[in-house]
């Protein structure tokens, strides 16, 4: 707030701010405060760590109430990774969110959206870009991540794919946001019969901050990085 010049005419005090300024003392109290504040006591431990970042990235401590995951998925999720097992992402968002520092294998982390192939094979296959880039995906499916965090279409291009090849990643984080499809393509992801699995935020929201804070938790269970710097 800048004083006005009658103020600083009469002498008036300019205001003082009091704030934490250290990254890593930040992010230790933000995590302090999600656990004071969620009910995280039905998630297994490797889950928990990753609920708490899902949170942190949204601010929201109610979106416990929403998660639906299987015990496996973190445990899956890491160990792919650690093969080397490539990332495949819906959205250069999710995909630019990635911490790289993180990745134990300097793995691969893979988004088509950019590709000029898209275009007409979505006008071909009549669905989105972001459904039409699964079909990019098929050779590097088997055994890999998969970070969804937009596009509930290519969520359910997944399912499909998954359904009619057998192909099975390793784990699916996803968490696309929206009013149409969201909703559904997540509760199709929870009731899959393929075996996958899988971590969710069921209902209408989601986005690719909160699919890509799950994704960096379980390549890493460091809390506080050197991103805390830059807080």
């Amino acid at each position: 707030m800048r004083a006005t010049a009658t103020e600083r005419d009469i002498g008036m005090e300019s205001p003082r701010y009091d704030y934490l300024t250290d990254g890593s003392a930040i992010y230790a109290e933000s995590f302090r405060i999600i656990r004071a504040e969620s009910d995280l006591g039905r998630f297994p431990d490797d889950v928990s760590k990753v609920v708490v970042r899902m949170i942190h990235a949204a601010a929201q401590t109610n979106l416990v109430d929403d998660l639906a995951w299987t015990p496996g998925v973190v445990a899956s999720c890491r160990a792919a990774l650690l093969a080397g097992a490539p990332i495949l992402c819906d959205s250069t968002m999710v995909a630019t969110g990635v911490i790289r520092s993180r990745l134990p294998r300097d793995n691969d982390v893979v988004c088509h959206l950019s590709d000029p192939s898209l275009v007409d094979l979505a006008r071909e296959l009549n669905t989105t870009k972001t459904a039409a880039a699964v079909e990019l995906w098929r050779d590097r499916l088997e055994g890999a991540v998969v970070a969804i965090g937009n596009a509930p279409t290519s969520l359910f291009r997944l399912l499909e794919v998954v359904r009619d090849s057998g192909v099975m990643p390793a784990g699916v984080i996803g968490i696309p946001v929206g009013f149409v499809g969201a909703a559904e393509s997540k509760q199709a992801l929870a009731a899959n019969p393929f075996g996958l699995e899988y971590l969710t935020v069921l209902g209408r929201r989601g986005g690719s901050a909160i699919a890509v804070a799950a994704l960096n938790a379980i390549a890493s269970t460091a809390e506080t990085t050197n991103e805390a710097r830059t807080s």
